[in-house]
Protein backbone atom coordinates (compact mmCIF):
# COMPACT_ATOMS: atom_id res chain seq x y z
CA UNK A 1 0.00 0.00 0.00
CA UNK A 2 1.18 3.50 -0.83
CA UNK A 3 -0.65 5.79 1.57
CA UNK A 4 -4.32 4.96 1.05
CA UNK A 5 -3.99 3.88 -2.63
CA UNK A 6 -3.44 0.20 -3.50
CA UNK A 7 -0.63 -0.76 -5.86
CA UNK A 8 -2.26 -2.74 -8.67
CA UNK A 9 -0.47 -5.27 -10.88
CA UNK A 10 0.18 -4.15 -14.46
CA UNK A 11 -2.60 -6.31 -15.91
CA UNK A 12 -5.15 -5.10 -13.37
CA UNK A 13 -4.11 -1.50 -14.05
CA UNK A 14 -4.82 -1.86 -17.78
CA UNK A 15 -8.14 -3.52 -17.02
CA UNK A 16 -9.07 -0.64 -14.76
CA UNK A 17 -8.09 1.94 -17.39
CA UNK A 18 -10.27 0.19 -19.99
CA UNK A 19 -13.19 -0.38 -17.62
CA UNK A 20 -16.74 -0.21 -18.84
CA UNK A 21 -18.66 3.00 -18.29
CA UNK A 22 -22.21 4.04 -19.13
CA UNK A 23 -23.68 6.73 -21.29
CA UNK A 24 -27.24 7.57 -22.26
CA UNK A 25 -28.19 7.53 -25.95
CA UNK A 26 -31.34 9.10 -27.39
CA UNK A 27 -33.41 6.51 -29.25
CA UNK A 28 -34.86 9.20 -31.54
CA UNK A 29 -31.75 10.98 -32.82
CA UNK A 30 -28.76 9.00 -31.48
CA UNK A 31 -27.26 11.84 -29.44
CA UNK A 32 -25.25 10.76 -26.37
CA UNK A 33 -25.40 12.32 -22.91
CA UNK A 34 -23.27 11.65 -19.82
CA UNK A 35 -26.29 11.34 -17.52
CA UNK A 36 -29.97 10.56 -17.80
CA UNK A 37 -32.51 13.30 -18.36
CA UNK A 38 -36.18 13.35 -19.13
CA UNK A 39 -35.67 15.35 -22.32
CA UNK A 40 -33.02 14.98 -25.05
CA UNK A 41 -31.14 18.26 -25.48
CA UNK A 42 -30.41 17.52 -29.15
CA UNK A 43 -33.87 16.76 -30.58
CA UNK A 44 -36.20 17.75 -27.73
CA UNK A 45 -37.92 14.36 -27.45
CA UNK A 46 -39.03 13.17 -24.02
CA UNK A 47 -38.22 9.84 -22.33
CA UNK A 48 -35.94 8.63 -25.13
CA UNK A 49 -32.61 8.39 -23.25
CA UNK A 50 -31.53 4.77 -22.69
CA UNK A 51 -28.42 3.65 -20.83
CA UNK A 52 -25.77 1.88 -22.91
CA UNK A 53 -22.42 0.42 -21.92
CA UNK A 54 -19.31 1.82 -23.60
CA UNK A 55 -15.66 1.02 -23.13
CA UNK A 56 -13.24 3.89 -22.70
CA UNK A 57 -10.18 4.00 -24.90
CA UNK A 58 -6.98 2.86 -23.21
CA UNK A 59 -4.43 5.71 -23.02
CA UNK A 60 -1.46 5.19 -25.25
CA UNK A 61 -1.14 5.08 -28.98
CA UNK A 62 -3.97 6.96 -30.77
CA UNK A 63 -6.77 4.78 -32.12
CA UNK A 64 -6.51 3.91 -35.79
CA UNK A 65 -2.74 4.42 -36.07
CA UNK A 66 -1.69 0.82 -35.53
CA UNK A 67 -1.19 -1.01 -38.81
CA UNK A 68 -2.26 1.99 -40.88
CA UNK A 69 -1.40 1.90 -44.58
CA UNK A 70 -1.08 4.74 -47.04
CA UNK A 71 -4.08 4.88 -49.39
CA UNK A 72 -3.64 4.92 -53.16
CA UNK A 73 -5.31 7.60 -55.29
CA UNK A 74 -6.66 7.15 -58.81
CA UNK A 75 -7.21 9.57 -61.69
CA UNK A 76 -10.67 10.92 -62.36
CA UNK A 77 -10.22 10.34 -66.11
CA UNK A 78 -10.15 6.55 -65.75
CA UNK A 79 -12.74 4.30 -67.40
CA UNK A 80 -15.47 3.35 -64.92
CA UNK A 81 -16.63 -0.22 -64.54
CA UNK A 82 -20.40 -0.41 -64.71
CA UNK A 83 -21.89 -2.91 -62.29
CA UNK A 84 -23.89 -5.69 -63.96
CA UNK A 85 -27.52 -5.92 -62.95
CA UNK A 86 -29.71 -8.88 -62.16
CA UNK A 87 -33.36 -8.72 -63.18
CA UNK A 88 -35.86 -10.13 -60.71
CA UNK A 89 -38.60 -10.83 -63.23
CA UNK A 90 -40.93 -8.33 -61.51
CA UNK A 91 -40.83 -5.36 -63.88
CA UNK A 92 -42.18 -2.79 -61.42
CA UNK A 93 -39.57 -3.73 -58.81
CA UNK A 94 -36.79 -3.65 -61.42
CA UNK A 95 -37.94 -0.18 -62.54
CA UNK A 96 -37.68 1.24 -59.02
CA UNK A 97 -34.28 -0.38 -58.36
CA UNK A 98 -32.87 1.29 -61.47
CA UNK A 99 -33.00 -1.62 -63.90
CA UNK A 100 -32.19 -4.58 -61.65
CA UNK A 101 -30.20 -5.50 -58.55
CA UNK A 102 -26.47 -4.73 -58.37
CA UNK A 103 -24.09 -7.25 -56.84
CA UNK A 104 -23.07 -6.27 -53.31
CA UNK A 105 -25.78 -3.63 -52.93
CA UNK A 106 -27.83 -3.12 -49.77
CA UNK A 107 -31.49 -2.06 -50.11
CA UNK A 108 -33.64 -0.80 -47.23
CA UNK A 109 -37.42 -1.06 -47.67
CA UNK A 110 -39.71 0.71 -45.19
CA UNK A 111 -43.45 0.90 -44.86
CA UNK A 112 -46.42 0.78 -42.52
CA UNK A 113 -47.25 -2.48 -40.72
CA UNK A 114 -49.24 -4.88 -42.89
CA UNK A 115 -48.70 -2.89 -46.09
CA UNK A 116 -47.04 -5.88 -47.84
CA UNK A 117 -43.26 -5.49 -47.42
CA UNK A 118 -42.66 -9.13 -46.50
CA UNK A 119 -45.01 -10.31 -49.24
CA UNK A 120 -43.19 -8.28 -51.88
CA UNK A 121 -39.73 -9.45 -50.87
CA UNK A 122 -40.82 -13.09 -50.64
CA UNK A 123 -42.16 -12.87 -54.19
CA UNK A 124 -38.90 -11.27 -55.36
CA UNK A 125 -36.74 -13.99 -53.75
CA UNK A 126 -38.91 -16.80 -55.08
CA UNK A 127 -38.43 -15.43 -58.61
CA UNK A 128 -34.65 -15.17 -58.13
CA UNK A 129 -34.35 -18.60 -56.48
CA UNK A 130 -34.96 -20.34 -59.81
CA UNK A 131 -31.33 -19.81 -60.84
CA UNK A 132 -29.58 -18.26 -57.79
CA UNK A 133 -28.96 -19.11 -54.14
CA UNK A 134 -31.42 -17.12 -52.01
CA UNK A 135 -32.06 -16.94 -48.27
CA UNK A 136 -34.93 -15.41 -46.31
CA UNK A 137 -34.03 -14.66 -42.67
CA UNK A 138 -36.97 -13.65 -40.49
CA UNK A 139 -36.66 -12.19 -37.02
CA UNK A 140 -40.39 -11.67 -36.59
CA UNK A 141 -42.02 -14.86 -37.89
CA UNK A 142 -41.44 -18.56 -37.50
CA UNK A 143 -40.44 -20.66 -40.51
CA UNK A 144 -43.91 -22.23 -40.73
CA UNK A 145 -45.49 -18.77 -40.96
CA UNK A 146 -43.29 -17.91 -43.94
CA UNK A 147 -44.20 -21.25 -45.53
CA UNK A 148 -47.91 -20.54 -45.13
CA UNK A 149 -47.48 -17.19 -46.87
CA UNK A 150 -45.61 -18.89 -49.70
CA UNK A 151 -48.49 -21.38 -50.12
CA UNK A 152 -50.96 -18.51 -50.34
CA UNK A 153 -48.78 -16.79 -52.94
CA UNK A 154 -48.37 -19.99 -54.95
CA UNK A 155 -44.57 -19.97 -54.62
CA UNK A 156 -44.07 -22.82 -52.13
CA UNK A 157 -42.15 -24.89 -54.68
CA UNK A 158 -39.35 -22.32 -55.03
CA UNK A 159 -35.91 -23.57 -53.80
CA UNK A 160 -35.64 -20.84 -51.17
CA UNK A 161 -33.69 -21.27 -47.92
CA UNK A 162 -35.48 -20.11 -44.75
CA UNK A 163 -34.18 -19.25 -41.30
CA UNK A 164 -35.56 -17.67 -38.14
CA UNK A 165 -32.72 -15.80 -36.41
CA UNK A 166 -31.99 -12.48 -34.75
CA UNK A 167 -28.34 -12.80 -33.70
CA UNK A 168 -26.27 -10.87 -36.23
CA UNK A 169 -23.14 -12.82 -35.35
CA UNK A 170 -24.83 -16.09 -36.33
CA UNK A 171 -26.22 -14.57 -39.54
CA UNK A 172 -22.84 -13.16 -40.59
CA UNK A 173 -21.20 -16.55 -39.95
CA UNK A 174 -23.77 -18.23 -42.22
CA UNK A 175 -23.41 -15.67 -45.03
CA UNK A 176 -19.63 -15.24 -44.90
CA UNK A 177 -18.63 -18.61 -46.36
CA UNK A 178 -18.25 -20.18 -49.82
CA UNK A 179 -21.53 -21.28 -51.35
CA UNK A 180 -23.60 -18.89 -49.21
CA UNK A 181 -26.67 -17.06 -50.50
CA UNK A 182 -26.28 -14.54 -53.32
CA UNK A 183 -29.51 -12.77 -52.36
CA UNK A 184 -30.64 -12.37 -48.77
CA UNK A 185 -33.65 -10.76 -47.06
CA UNK A 186 -33.40 -9.55 -43.45
CA UNK A 187 -36.90 -9.13 -41.98
CA UNK A 188 -36.49 -6.87 -40.13
CA UNK A 189 -33.41 -4.85 -39.15
CA UNK A 190 -35.14 -3.64 -35.95
CA UNK A 191 -35.25 -7.22 -34.60
CA UNK A 192 -31.53 -7.90 -35.10
CA UNK A 193 -29.02 -7.60 -32.26
CA UNK A 194 -25.31 -7.95 -31.46
CA UNK A 195 -24.56 -9.73 -28.21
CA UNK A 196 -21.56 -7.47 -27.55
CA UNK A 197 -23.96 -4.59 -26.87
CA UNK A 198 -26.06 -4.44 -23.72
CA UNK A 199 -28.95 -2.49 -25.25
CA UNK A 200 -32.16 -4.15 -26.43
CA UNK A 201 -32.95 -4.92 -30.09
CA UNK A 202 -34.45 -1.96 -31.93
CA UNK A 203 -32.47 0.69 -30.05
CA UNK A 204 -30.32 3.17 -31.93
CA UNK A 205 -27.06 1.44 -31.04
CA UNK A 206 -28.29 -2.04 -31.98
CA UNK A 207 -29.82 -0.96 -35.30
CA UNK A 208 -26.71 0.98 -36.29
CA UNK A 209 -24.23 -1.74 -35.28
CA UNK A 210 -26.30 -4.60 -36.73
CA UNK A 211 -26.72 -2.83 -40.07
CA UNK A 212 -22.99 -2.07 -40.20
CA UNK A 213 -22.06 -5.75 -39.73
CA UNK A 214 -24.56 -6.91 -42.34
CA UNK A 215 -23.44 -4.29 -44.83
CA UNK A 216 -19.80 -5.30 -44.36
CA UNK A 217 -20.49 -8.94 -45.15
CA UNK A 218 -22.66 -7.97 -48.14
CA UNK A 219 -19.85 -5.85 -49.62
CA UNK A 220 -17.20 -8.48 -48.86
CA UNK A 221 -19.12 -11.42 -50.36
CA UNK A 222 -20.99 -9.55 -53.11
CA UNK A 223 -24.36 -10.49 -51.60
CA UNK A 224 -27.44 -8.47 -52.47
CA UNK A 225 -28.96 -7.61 -49.09
CA UNK A 226 -32.60 -6.50 -48.80
CA UNK A 227 -33.52 -5.19 -45.36
CA UNK A 228 -37.02 -4.52 -44.07
CA UNK A 229 -37.33 -1.43 -41.88
CA UNK A 230 -40.14 -0.43 -39.54
CA UNK A 231 -41.48 3.11 -39.72
CA UNK A 232 -42.45 5.60 -37.03
CA UNK A 233 -45.86 7.23 -36.70
CA UNK A 234 -44.53 10.11 -38.84
CA UNK A 235 -43.74 7.65 -41.66
CA UNK A 236 -39.92 7.75 -41.40
CA UNK A 237 -37.85 4.59 -41.00
CA UNK A 238 -37.37 3.86 -37.30
CA UNK A 239 -33.88 3.97 -35.83
CA UNK A 240 -30.97 6.31 -36.47
CA UNK A 241 -31.07 8.51 -39.53
CA UNK A 242 -27.57 7.33 -40.36
CA UNK A 243 -29.10 3.97 -41.35
CA UNK A 244 -30.43 5.51 -44.57
CA UNK A 245 -26.98 6.94 -45.31
CA UNK A 246 -25.27 3.58 -44.81
CA UNK A 247 -27.31 1.63 -47.39
CA UNK A 248 -27.21 2.01 -51.17
CA UNK A 249 -30.93 2.27 -51.84
CA UNK A 250 -33.90 3.37 -49.72
CA UNK A 251 -37.42 2.47 -50.82
CA UNK A 252 -40.77 3.18 -49.22
CA UNK A 253 -43.77 0.91 -49.72
CA UNK A 254 -46.84 3.14 -49.52
CA UNK A 255 -50.58 2.77 -49.78
CA UNK A 256 -53.87 3.37 -48.04
CA UNK A 257 -55.41 0.51 -46.08
CA UNK A 258 -58.74 1.08 -47.81
CA UNK A 259 -57.26 0.81 -51.32
CA UNK A 260 -55.81 -2.19 -53.08
CA UNK A 261 -53.05 -0.14 -54.72
CA UNK A 262 -49.50 -0.14 -53.37
CA UNK A 263 -46.75 2.27 -54.43
CA UNK A 264 -43.06 1.33 -54.20
CA UNK A 265 -41.04 4.57 -54.26
CA UNK A 266 -37.25 5.03 -54.33
CA UNK A 267 -36.08 8.05 -52.32
CA UNK A 268 -32.38 7.19 -52.55
CA UNK A 269 -30.58 5.08 -55.14
CA UNK A 270 -26.86 5.00 -55.80
CA UNK A 271 -27.43 2.86 -58.90
CA UNK A 272 -30.43 4.55 -60.50
CA UNK A 273 -32.86 7.49 -60.48
CA UNK A 274 -34.68 8.60 -57.35
CA UNK A 275 -38.42 9.25 -57.02
CA UNK A 276 -39.12 6.37 -59.41
CA UNK A 277 -42.30 4.47 -58.55
CA UNK A 278 -43.64 0.99 -59.12
CA UNK A 279 -47.36 0.31 -58.81
CA UNK A 280 -48.78 -2.94 -57.45
CA UNK A 281 -52.27 -4.21 -56.69
CA UNK A 282 -52.88 -6.29 -53.58
CA UNK A 283 -54.86 -9.44 -54.44
CA UNK A 284 -55.73 -12.71 -52.71
CA UNK A 285 -52.63 -14.26 -54.28
CA UNK A 286 -50.16 -11.52 -53.38
CA UNK A 287 -49.01 -8.40 -55.17
CA UNK A 288 -49.75 -8.08 -58.88
CA UNK A 289 -47.93 -5.64 -61.16
CA UNK A 290 -49.80 -2.70 -62.68
CA UNK A 291 -48.11 -1.88 -66.00
CA UNK A 292 -50.47 1.03 -66.78
CA UNK A 293 -51.25 2.81 -63.49
CA UNK A 294 -52.96 5.77 -65.17
CA UNK A 295 -55.76 3.58 -66.51
CA UNK A 296 -56.16 1.94 -63.10
CA UNK A 297 -56.29 5.23 -61.17
CA UNK A 298 -58.92 6.60 -63.57
CA UNK A 299 -60.98 3.41 -63.85
CA UNK A 300 -63.77 4.63 -61.55
CA UNK A 301 -63.76 8.28 -62.61
CA UNK A 302 -67.04 10.03 -63.38
CA UNK A 303 -66.64 12.94 -65.75
CA UNK A 304 -69.88 14.76 -64.91
CA UNK A 305 -69.13 15.52 -61.26
CA UNK A 306 -68.04 18.96 -60.08
CA UNK A 307 -64.89 19.25 -58.02
CA UNK A 308 -62.87 16.64 -59.93
CA UNK A 309 -59.91 17.27 -62.25
CA UNK A 310 -57.43 14.93 -63.94
CA UNK A 311 -53.81 15.81 -63.26
CA UNK A 312 -51.08 14.74 -65.69
CA UNK A 313 -48.07 14.19 -63.43
CA UNK A 314 -44.59 12.71 -63.61
CA UNK A 315 -43.36 10.16 -61.06
CA UNK A 316 -39.67 9.55 -61.67
CA UNK A 317 -39.50 8.87 -65.42
CA UNK A 318 -43.10 7.68 -65.74
CA UNK A 319 -46.12 9.86 -66.62
CA UNK A 320 -49.08 9.15 -64.35
CA UNK A 321 -52.61 10.49 -64.71
CA UNK A 322 -54.60 10.70 -61.49
CA UNK A 323 -57.88 12.26 -60.42
CA UNK A 324 -57.82 15.10 -57.88
CA UNK A 325 -61.08 15.59 -56.00
CA UNK A 326 -62.09 18.70 -54.07
CA UNK A 327 -65.14 19.45 -51.95
CA UNK A 328 -65.94 22.95 -50.72
CA UNK A 329 -68.88 23.07 -48.31
CA UNK A 330 -70.24 25.61 -45.79
CA UNK A 331 -68.66 25.19 -42.38
CA UNK A 332 -70.84 24.87 -39.26
CA UNK A 333 -67.80 25.74 -37.12
CA UNK A 334 -66.14 29.03 -36.38
CA UNK A 335 -62.85 27.75 -37.79
CA UNK A 336 -63.27 26.03 -41.19
CA UNK A 337 -61.56 22.67 -41.69
CA UNK A 338 -58.81 21.97 -44.22
CA UNK A 339 -58.41 18.21 -44.77
CA UNK A 340 -55.92 16.84 -47.32
CA UNK A 341 -55.22 13.24 -48.36
CA UNK A 342 -52.38 12.55 -50.78
CA UNK A 343 -51.08 16.13 -51.15
CA UNK A 344 -49.25 18.77 -49.14
CA UNK A 345 -51.52 20.68 -46.77
CA UNK A 346 -49.27 23.74 -46.91
CA UNK A 347 -49.50 23.76 -50.69
CA UNK A 348 -53.30 23.69 -50.48
CA UNK A 349 -53.28 26.69 -48.14
CA UNK A 350 -51.13 28.58 -50.63
CA UNK A 351 -53.45 27.82 -53.58
CA UNK A 352 -56.48 28.91 -51.52
CA UNK A 353 -54.74 32.17 -50.62
CA UNK A 354 -53.90 32.88 -54.28
CA UNK A 355 -57.51 32.22 -55.34
CA UNK A 356 -58.78 34.64 -52.69
CA UNK A 357 -56.21 37.42 -53.18
CA UNK A 358 -55.61 37.27 -56.95
CA UNK A 359 -58.88 35.90 -58.34
CA UNK A 360 -61.49 37.18 -55.89
CA UNK A 361 -62.73 33.66 -55.13
CA UNK A 362 -64.10 33.60 -51.58
CA UNK A 363 -63.32 30.32 -49.84
CA UNK A 364 -62.58 31.41 -46.27
CA UNK A 365 -65.92 30.53 -44.63
CA UNK A 366 -66.07 27.02 -46.13
CA UNK A 367 -64.64 23.64 -45.21
CA UNK A 368 -62.21 22.37 -47.85
CA UNK A 369 -61.52 18.69 -48.44
CA UNK A 370 -58.94 17.53 -51.00
CA UNK A 371 -58.25 13.96 -52.02
CA UNK A 372 -55.97 12.24 -54.53
CA UNK A 373 -58.00 9.26 -55.71
CA UNK A 374 -56.36 5.84 -55.65
CA UNK A 375 -54.08 6.31 -52.66
CA UNK A 376 -51.20 7.92 -54.59
CA UNK A 377 -49.27 10.69 -52.83
CA UNK A 378 -48.28 13.63 -55.04
CA UNK A 379 -45.37 15.91 -54.20
CA UNK A 380 -45.07 17.69 -57.55
CA UNK A 381 -45.85 21.46 -57.72
CA UNK A 382 -47.27 20.89 -61.21
CA UNK A 383 -50.51 19.75 -59.54
CA UNK A 384 -51.33 23.34 -58.47
CA UNK A 385 -53.42 24.14 -61.55
CA UNK A 386 -55.44 20.92 -61.29
CA UNK A 387 -56.11 21.61 -57.60
CA UNK A 388 -57.19 25.17 -58.35
CA UNK A 389 -59.55 23.96 -61.09
CA UNK A 390 -61.05 21.32 -58.79
CA UNK A 391 -61.65 23.94 -56.07
CA UNK A 392 -63.29 26.42 -58.46
CA UNK A 393 -65.38 23.62 -59.95
CA UNK A 394 -66.65 22.60 -56.51
CA UNK A 395 -67.52 26.22 -55.65
CA UNK A 396 -69.39 26.92 -58.90
CA UNK A 397 -70.93 23.48 -59.33
CA UNK A 398 -69.72 23.37 -62.96
CA UNK A 399 -67.70 20.22 -63.83
CA UNK A 400 -64.22 20.43 -65.29
CA UNK A 401 -64.24 19.33 -68.96
CA UNK A 402 -64.33 15.54 -68.84
CA UNK A 403 -61.89 15.12 -71.74
CA UNK A 404 -59.25 17.53 -70.34
CA UNK A 405 -56.09 17.04 -68.29
CA UNK A 406 -54.44 19.83 -66.30
CA UNK A 407 -50.95 20.62 -65.08
CA UNK A 408 -49.01 23.74 -64.13
CA UNK A 409 -47.40 25.40 -61.12
CA UNK A 410 -49.16 28.40 -59.55
CA UNK A 411 -47.04 31.26 -58.18
CA UNK A 412 -47.94 33.68 -55.40
CA UNK A 413 -48.64 36.41 -57.95
CA UNK A 414 -51.29 34.21 -59.52
CA UNK A 415 -49.19 33.33 -62.55
CA UNK A 416 -49.12 29.82 -64.02
CA UNK A 417 -45.53 28.64 -64.42
CA UNK A 418 -44.22 26.13 -66.91
CA UNK A 419 -43.27 22.65 -65.74
CA UNK A 420 -40.88 20.05 -67.10
CA UNK A 421 -41.58 17.17 -69.50
CA UNK A 422 -44.66 18.71 -71.07
CA UNK A 423 -44.51 16.47 -74.14
CA UNK A 424 -44.42 13.31 -72.04
CA UNK A 425 -47.52 14.40 -70.12
CA UNK A 426 -49.42 15.21 -73.32
CA UNK A 427 -48.43 11.90 -74.90
CA UNK A 428 -49.77 9.93 -71.93
CA UNK A 429 -53.03 11.92 -71.98
CA UNK A 430 -53.53 11.30 -75.69
CA UNK A 431 -52.84 7.57 -75.22
CA UNK A 432 -55.66 7.34 -72.68
CA UNK A 433 -58.16 9.10 -74.93
CA UNK A 434 -58.15 12.68 -73.60
CA UNK A 435 -58.86 15.38 -76.17
CA UNK A 436 -57.65 18.62 -74.52
CA UNK A 437 -55.09 19.92 -72.04
CA UNK A 438 -55.20 23.00 -69.78
CA UNK A 439 -51.58 23.95 -69.26
CA UNK A 440 -49.06 26.83 -68.86
CA UNK A 441 -47.87 28.92 -71.75
CA UNK A 442 -44.86 27.59 -73.60
CA UNK A 443 -42.04 29.84 -74.69
CA UNK A 444 -41.22 27.74 -77.76
CA UNK A 445 -42.75 25.08 -79.92
CA UNK A 446 -42.66 21.56 -78.56
CA UNK A 447 -42.22 18.40 -80.57
CA UNK A 448 -45.97 18.08 -80.88
CA UNK A 449 -49.25 18.03 -79.00
CA UNK A 450 -50.20 14.43 -79.98
CA UNK A 451 -53.53 15.61 -81.38
CA UNK A 452 -54.65 17.39 -78.18
CA UNK A 453 -56.35 20.79 -78.10
CA UNK A 454 -54.09 22.80 -75.78
CA UNK A 455 -55.51 25.75 -73.89
CA UNK A 456 -52.61 27.72 -72.43
CA UNK A 457 -52.89 29.97 -69.36
CA UNK A 458 -50.73 32.80 -68.09
CA UNK A 459 -52.65 33.31 -64.84
CA UNK A 460 -54.80 31.11 -62.66
CA UNK A 461 -57.63 33.67 -62.93
CA UNK A 462 -58.02 32.67 -66.60
CA UNK A 463 -59.71 29.49 -65.36
CA UNK A 464 -62.78 31.36 -64.10
CA UNK A 465 -64.48 31.99 -67.52
CA UNK A 466 -64.34 28.25 -68.27
CA UNK A 467 -66.77 27.47 -65.46
CA UNK A 468 -69.32 29.94 -66.75
CA UNK A 469 -69.68 28.01 -70.01
CA UNK A 470 -70.84 24.58 -70.97
CA UNK A 471 -68.22 21.93 -71.58
CA UNK A 472 -68.81 21.88 -75.34
CA UNK A 473 -67.87 25.57 -75.61
CA UNK A 474 -64.31 25.06 -74.29
CA UNK A 475 -62.23 25.76 -77.35
CA UNK A 476 -58.53 25.09 -77.46
CA UNK A 477 -55.76 26.73 -79.37
CA UNK A 478 -56.20 26.30 -83.10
Amino acid sequence: MLGSFPILPHRDLLRTLARSTSRYVCQACGAAAPKWGGKCDACGEWNTLVEEAVREHTPGRPAGRAGARRIEFAELSGTPEYAPRRLTGIAEFDRVSGGGLVRGSVILIGGDPGIGKSTLLLQVLCRLAADARCAYISGEEAIDQVRMRAVRLGTAAAPLQLAAATNVGDIVAALDQPGAAEFCVIDSIQTMFLDVLDSAPGTVAQVRASAQELIKVAKRRGTVMLMVGHVTKEGAIAGPRVLEHMVDTVMYFEGERGHQFRILRAVKNRFGPTDEIGVFEMTDHGLAEVPNPSALFLAERRGDVSGAAVFAGIEGTRPVLVEIQALVAPSPLGTPRRAVVGWDGGRLAMVLAVLEARCGVSVGANDVYLNVAGGLRIAEPAADLAVAAALISSLTGEPVPADAVLFGEVGLAGEVRAVSQTDLRLKEAAKLGFASALMPRRSGRSRGDDGLRCLEFGAVGDLLPLFQQKQGRVVGRG
